[in-house]
């Protein structure tokens, strides 16, 4: 006698063969459950579990609205065509024989008779065989994924970061050594003049010239160099898009480059005063470090007061992380 169970697999199976799946209605999503799968999908294509990870978390982190609800279940969804196949008549089907039949992407992995683009136990190990069909070159794989660069950049600097700390790395610290004196001056969304009529988009935190400024967070080097509004300045991602600005710097700690992962409490450069001119430009201001944070959503990347975390980072205890000696 069938279990129940069995029965309903079968029902659902032949619910699939004449068009009557319906996609299950998706709670609140996270990563955390679907590391086994990352796991089992990298052991058979021979693919690192990280940047399955990366991939899913630079997809979910990027969806619009329209794509979310296109696909509200967590991760990068595949295009409907490339999943049913493009001369498929039916691009929401879920037949494995009928995908297979029209060149389809989508397979059943998990042997419930069904190729479900939102189950991740079809889904990841799909995800995985495409990038195993370009394992000569990665980055062309990913680059066919999301058609960006900043995303391949993204994406591979994530990996990076699980690999040595996890998908959660939760640790944060006061970007500036406590040890120091230094004064907070609160003047997100003040006004300000150079370059135009525009609000301030930070915090200042006044401090001696060369007092040693921190990563605030685990994350990577993605900027670093001159900016004729923030001088000398570095911007740090973390893994979860979040942005962090260092502007005014008077120079970078020695053996920071870009694309390096950090960890917070290390040094990665010294309050100044450069800024408002070409390279080069100082002393238009006292010594301060200008501290920014920005979540980018997809389409478009904003700023946010970051009073609220550095109250709290302010609190904590400060492990500093020297640059390098020769």
């Amino acid at each position: 006698m069938k279990t129940a169970a069995a029965a309903g697999a079968t029902c659902i199976a032949v619910l699939a063969l004449t068009g009557w799946v319906q996609r299950p209605v998706f709670a609140a999503v996270s990563q955390d459950p679907l590391v086994p799968v990352y796991q089992e999908a990298a052991r058979e294509y021979d693919i690192p579990w990280t940047l399955l990870a990366a991939i899913d978390r630079y997809a979910e982190l990027s969806k619009t609205k329209s794509e979310r609800q296109a696909a509200p279940y967590y991760g990068y969804a595949f295009e409907p065509a490339l999943w049913a196949g493009i001369g498929n008549p039916d691009w929401s089907d879920v037949n494995p024989w009928s995908i297979d039949l029209f060149g389809g992407i989508g397979q059943d992995h998990n042997h419930d008779m069904l190729a479900l683009p939102w189950d991740a136990n079809d889904r990841i190990p799909v995800l995985a065989a495409w990038l195993d069909t370009e394992a000569e070159d990665v980055d062309v794989a990913v680059w066919d994924l999301f058609q960006d660069e900043i995303a391949i950049d993204r994406v591979f600097a994530f990996e990076r970061i699980f690999d040595q700390y996890g998908l959660h790395p939760t640790r944060h610290c006061f970007p500036l050594a406590k040890r120091y004196n230094y004064t907070v001056k609160y003047t997100f969304g003040a006004g300000r003049s150079f370059g135009g009529r525009r609000r301030h988009e930070g915090v200042d935190i006044f401090a001696d010239y060369g007092t040693p400024v921190l990563a605030c967070s685990t994350a990577y080097v993605e900027v670093k160099g001159w900016n004729p509004f923030g001088g000398w300045r570095i911007g740090l991602r973390d893994t979860n898009n979040v942005y962090y600005y260092y502007a005014h710097l008077s120079s970078y700690a020695k053996g920071i480059h870009i694309g390096d992962v950090v960890q917070p409490g290390q040094v990665i450069g010294y309050v100044g005063n450069t800024g408002y001119g070409p390279p080069g430009t100082a002393g238009r201001f006292p010594p301060h470090l200008h501290f920014g944070m920005y979540r980018d959503v997809g389409q478009h990347e904003w700023a946010f007061n970051p009073a609220g975390p550095l109250s709290v980072w302010q609190r904590l205890p400060q492990k500093i992380i020297p640059p390098p000696i020769d």
